[in-house]
């Protein structure tokens, strides 16, 4: 019997551990390493709850916020595209700033991620809060809603990054990595599903439409105190789940410390590999497709409540289309997962454009079946839409990995990069698309709008999202799209865990 070759015959230090003779005290410690390596359910969901309270706020701003500015705030249109434009440009803008401070923080008591998620807390807390706050002046509210946007997006930013980045440092064992990401997504999916209905649940009383009957004057409605007292109520249930969900973190989950890992060497800069990664052609093509795709769904997402209010008899459906629409994101999610696997990522891309078809046709027919099957079918394309950039951009490290040789760090650059551009793609898309509202005599907190506006709301929510959908897809089907190389599965699966989560 052929024995193989012993590892002293090598010139250079044994590679792979798993190939050593193994004797039965180093199987004893290994079995020890792995009962010590292996999170608790506990950990796990603690580590999942820790997730909640951004993806609650994110969830009630997305379809709730452009509301509330409009109709609550009665502040102008070009103000509220102000608003969001520069909230969207704050977080994008603190995604490079946070991952530059935190890498280079000192490791404390707590931990060298922890005391950043938990140092944000109340201050996110607080910001998030007075978004929603209705001060007794009016000449400057837009300022108001400014500051408090960018000041939420920001601090949410620095939230998210470090509380993603703690998954590396739960456990050095690799399917208990996994395991926590998988808590973490199901958590933040009932999360992104809370939020939106408690939210819509709470102020659902301030967007009553007798209140318009009862109008006999037209114009701008006078401000209930019952509606804005409905928005602070709503504003302090998101706002409390971050300091007990936090809390909940912190006792549930230790950091263990951070092992001291150069891979191949020391790496680059920031900016070095930022400009590397950006004339990476794969990634050119992934990032400007979903500049699109992302742009269009957050339209959809924004424009919904408002076209539903204002521009069809849907009013009092309003709360039941988001539900759908979250309801089938979440539900779809694990059949897009075997779709990809079972037929390929370019061909999961065409789930997109089923959203195209359907927006046109509530456009066209806003009634309510119509709309309760374009809000399941919005959630089944968002969820693709949402999955498929995060399954695609491994090959896209992977293929670029294998034409240049690099110390680590590219995959965060890959990543945060990616987070980037999307959320500025976001930031003018609703920017833009508000300012509209503006041109065609959007009149904020009126019962009736202008037939102007309605077309608008129309256009909106039906050819802008079809026409970013349609240019994304044919940019994302150029050329051919990286596959991914066969290499030994222990640097394969290193790789995996390394770019496992996202900076969202």
């Amino acid at each position: 019997m052929a024995a193989p070759p012993a590892p002293a015959t090598e010139g250079s230090p044994q590679p792979e551990p798993h190939v050593r003779e193994p004797g039965p005290g180093s199987a004893r410690r290994g079995r020890e390493d792995s009962r010590a390596s292996r999170l608790s359910f506990c950990t796990k969901v603690c580590y999942g709850i820790g997730g909640v309270p951004n993806q609650i706020a994110s969830s009630a701003t997305a379809f709730y916020l452009q509301l509330f500015l409009l109709d609550i705030a009665q502040i102008p249109a070009a103000q509220v595209s102000l608003v969001l434009f520069g909230g969207k440009v704050s977080g994008a803008a603190a995604d490079p700033v946070a991952g530059f401070f935190i890498n280079r923080s000192q490791r404390t008591g707590s931990g060298r991620l922890m005391p950043w998620v938990l140092g944000c807390t109340p201050f996110i807390a607080l910001a998030y809060f007075f978004l929603w706050f209705l001060p007794p002046f009016t000449s400057l509210r837009g300022l108001w809603y400014t500051t408090f946007y960018c000041l939420f997006q920001g601090l949410a930013t620095f939230f998210q990054v470090p509380y993603t980045a703690l998954t590396m440092l739960l456990t050095p064992c690799p399917r208990e990595r996994d395991s926590a990401t998988a808590y973490r997504m199901t958590v933040e999916m009932a999360g992104t599903l809370m939020g939106a209905t408690v939210h819509g649940l709470i102020v659902s009383g301030a967007h009553k439409h007798h209140r318009c009957e009862a109008t006999v004057t037209p114009g701008p409605v006078t401000i209930s105190p019952n509606a804005a007292h409905l928005y602070y109520i709503a504003a302090a249930v998101v706002a409390v789940t971050y300091p007990v969900c936090s809390s909940l973190l912190c006792l549930g989950v230790k950091e263990r410390p951070d092992p001291s890992t150069p891979a191949s060497g020391p790496g680059l800069s920031f900016l070095a590999g930022l400009g590397l990664t950006t004339r990476h052609p794969p990634y050119l093509k992934l990032v400007i497709s979903f500049l699109f795709i992302s742009a269009a769904v957050q339209v959809e997402q924004s424009y919904l409540v408002l076209f539903c209010t204002h521009a069809s008899q849907l009013h009092d459906h309003v709360q039941g289309l988001v539900l759908t629409v979250l309801v089938s994101a979440v539900l779809s999610t694990p059949l897009w997962e075997w779709v990809l696997q079972r037929f390929g990522k370019k061909t999961s891309a065409f789930g997109i454009s089923a959203m195209v078809p359907f927006a046109i046709l509530l456009a066209a027919v806003p009634t309510a079946p119509v709309a309760y099957v374009v809000a399941f079918v919005s959630g089944v394309s968002i969820a693709v839409s949402l999955l498929l950039p995060w399954s695609m951009l491994p090959d896209v490290v992977d293929d670029f990995q294998l034409q240049h040789h690099h110390g680590p760090g590219l995959e965060t650059i890959f990543y945060s990069s990616y987070v980037f551009f999307t959320k500025l793609s976001g930031a003018c898309a609703l920017g833009i698309s508000t300012l509209s509202l503006e041109f065609s005599g959007y009149k904020a907190g009126a019962c009736k709008q202008a037939e102007e506006v309605v077309v608008t709301l129309k256009v909106l929510i039906g050819a802008v999202p079809t026409g970013m959908i349609l240019a994304g897809l044919c940019i994302l089907m150029v050329g051919s799209t990286p596959k991914t190389p066969r290499q030994d599965a222990s640097s394969r699966l290193s790789l995996r865990r390394r770019t496992s989560y996202s900076l969202a």
